[in-house]
């Protein structure tokens, strides 16, 4: 079987987040207005609850302490965020709310994009600075530092692009698009030693997590708190869901499956996604893909895996497109259209 090819466009600094898709139909389909919700229309309760923020997370505290914050200020029980940050660095943090949560782990396959600061000990031409730095674009291989809480083996990861931006004396500014746990402290000290002369990161900020950018969606605690504080005492919306995305924006790197009303409530059972329940999909989805399941009005169901490549779903009459892995929406959302037996239903419970 011959894979399919996940061909960049022609945009610089591309990380895997930024593939572009084309979308192939299978069948027309129609949605019934009586069941689901547009994700921007959702009730302010399921909008936060299915939320992700995009935040801009300042100098000092730790991930998790901007995470409690999160939780303190929207009064929630549960909040995660994906990809850590040291205390000292700044940037996107992208923070999950509630059952939003449930897609934290397909983040970490879009790519990070980060700005650094690198200090080299020694003064060296700025060609030699360019060359070496260009050694490190593609796959290079890092041990985790001691500070770190992963096991402390060998693991490569891929570097996508490194652009020097400014060199100035010793001070070379840099932008780095790197695989989710590449260790941007260890890049510098590693591009020191093939310099010959050391090198330490300075500074350090992260300005991409796959589909959170630095855009008119990034917000501060500050932005979260008074957003929220208008909402409770005004009980005016509009500010607190600009801050809050709905968790379909968290899945714009995946590539997309659409399906007929009629098979959202079997895939919220877990039950596999049938070619038939198909009603259109997305170019370059490779078999063993994470793939985002949306309904016709473009809520997200659930997150699978591909069974085949794209052309090869397109083409089946009967089979199996993708197998649930992690549900988001609620049974019951839609109409339930299928019959199983206690015992496939008691099955599938124990999978999800």
């Amino acid at each position: 079987m011959r894979a399919e090819s996940n061909v960049h466009a022609e945009i610089p600094n591309a990380l895997p987040s930024d593939l572009i898709r084309s979308v192939l139909i299978r069948k027309s389909a129609k949605t019934d207005s009586a069941y689901g919700i547009l994700p921007e229309k959702r009730p302010l309760e399921l909008h936060i609850k299915l939320g992700a923020i995009n935040l801009d997370k300042p100098a000092g505290p730790t991930s998790h302490e901007v995470v409690a914050w999160i939780k303190k200020i929207l009064r929630l029980e549960k909040a995660g965020h994906s990809g850590t940050l040291d205390p000292k660095v700044t940037g996107i943090l992208p923070v999950l709310l509630c059952d939003a949560t449930r897609v934290m782990d397909t983040l970490l396959l879009s790519g990070k994009e980060y700005i650094c600061l690198m200090h080299i000990h020694k003064l060296r031409p700025r060609k030699e600075i360019l060359r070496v730095c260009n050694e490190f674009v593609g796959t290079i291989y890092q041990k985790p530092p001691l500070k770190s809480s992963v096991v402390k083996r060998l693991r490569s990861r891929e570097i996508y692009y490194l652009n020097v931006l400014e060199i100035e004396d010793q001070s070379v500014l840099m932008r780095v698009g790197c695989e989710a746990g590449t260790y941007i402290r260890k890049l510098c000290y590693d591009i020191g030693l093939a310099l010959g002369t050391g090198a330490n990161m300075e500074e350090l900020r992260r300005s991409r997590a796959g589909p959170f950018k630095e855009d008119e969606t990034l917000v501060t605690l500050h932005n979260v708190k008074d957003a929220f504080e208008v909402w409770r005492e005004t009980g005016d919306e509009k500010e607190l869901r600009s801050v809050i995305l709905p968790i379909e924006y968290a899945l714009k790197h995946l590539p997309k499956l659409v399906i007929a009303d009629n098979a959202v409530d079997a895939i919220c059972h877990g039950a596999p996604l049938a070619t038939p329940g198909l009603i259109s999909l997305e170019t370059g989805i490779n078999k063993g893909d994470y793939v985002a399941l949306l309904t016709v009005k473009g809520e997200a169901v659930a997150i699978g895996k591909a069974a085949s490549s794209s052309h090869e779903i397109l083409a089946l009459k009967t089979g199996i497109a993708a197998k649930t892995e992690r549900v988001i929406m609620e049974p019951g959302t839609y109409p339930r259209a299928w019959k199983l037996s206690e015992r496939q239903l008691g099955s599938i419970a124990k999978q999800i």
